[in-house]
């Protein structure tokens, strides 16, 4: 028996089984950015994708004006899912779906705002969540993602850096394999700096929840943080305290410090997290476990986690201590 596919069946397949495309785009110039950004748009939309664009205000004024009220793309401010990189996978995640309702396919623009990183751990982790969105779309809608990068300064250093996180370089309209992208083994993560002196250390085990929380709050409110987030703090290291104790071999070590208008708690254990998308996914409704990172990264200023399963597991939350 033969069956007749709907127009339009043979590409949609086509594209269901496509590997996610992630492009990174060094332009020079806002004549480069919009040439390039506009010209992928537009293929978008004369494939009849929907498109969601993720860049500065200044950037996205200019693609509006452009566009003209387009109504299959789509305008979302990154600022909406706060300062922690580790949100946005999570962010994109909601923003792609709802754009690509009945299986529409959906391009992303997502441009980082690199030059407004507050520190190096930050920068580290912005890079780091470049990185995942290549496990985090493998397999969604949005089968495509163009990543504008600001080379003008011509740090070739820094470019590099951003670029090993993309398996493609888009240049005049068209996407080339790129040779510097990480596409084999765990992701190479940078050495966390040794805590500032001076730094507190106690052990936490079984029936400690309540002494890791006093000690927080403690050091939290000596290093000027506020009481709502001191109130946040509590809630991230009971969560990852009690990690530790029902994962980590029962027991751990809280470090914590000030440096630089930041104040710092960090974790350490003998587990292994295994998964690199852990904490940045929301958890499902009926999922048994699994919250605890979540909720660390929705309420600190940044989560950073190291692990092996040589050493085990390290978490740093951090928050950012506001002048009063």
């Amino acid at each position: 028996m033969s069956t007749t596919q709907p127009p339009g069946a043979p590409e949609a397949a086509a594209r269901s089984e496509a590997r996610f495309r992630h492009e990174l785009y060094p332009y020079r110039g806002q004549d480069q950015f919009m040439t390039g950004t506009l010209g992928y748009i537009r293929e978008a939309l004369e494939a009849d994708e929907a498109v969601v664009v993720a860049v500065p205000e200044a950037r996205a004024a200019l693609l509006r004006g452009e566009l003209a009220g387009e109504p299959a793309v789509t305008f979302v401010d990154t600022a909406t899912a706060g300062p922690n990189p580790g949100r946005l996978v999570a962010a994109w995640t909601a923003w792609l779906e709802g754009s690509g309702e009945g299986g529409r396919p959906v391009r992303g623009v997502g441009e980082t705002a690199w030059s407004q990183a507050r520190n190096a751990a930050h920068l580290s982790e912005l890079r780091q969540h470049e990185w995942l969105l290549n496990q985090a779309f493998a397999r969604s809608s949005a089968w495509s993602m163009l990543c504008p990068y600001d080379a003008t300064d011509g740090d070739q250093a820094a470019l590099r850096s951003v670029s090993r996180c993309h398996p493609l370089i888009h240049e005049d309209g068209r996407n080339t394999p790129n040779g510097d992208f990480l596409d084999a083994g765990p992701y190479p993560f940078e050495v966390l700096p040794a805590p500032c002196d001076p730094y507190q250390e106690v052990s936490y085990t079984y029936g400690d929840l309540a002494a890791v929380r006093s000690k927080v709050a403690q050091c939290a409110s000596d290093a000027g943080v506020s009481q709502e987030q001191q109130a946040k703090l509590a809630v991230a290291a009971t969560e990852i305290a009690t990690n530790s104790i029902r994962h980590g071999g029962g027991s751990g070590t809280l470090r914590t410090w000030a440096q630089d208008s930041v104040f710092l708690c960090e974790f350490r254990d003998a587990g292994y997290i295994a998964d690199p998308m852990a904490g940045r996914i929301r958890p499902s409704a009926r999922q048994l476990g699994g919250r605890g990172l979540w909720l660390a990264h929705q309420l600190c200023d940044l989560v950073e986690i190291r692990s092996t399963p040589e050493q085990g597991t390290t978490v740093r939350l951090h928050m950012d201590v506001h002048a009063r």
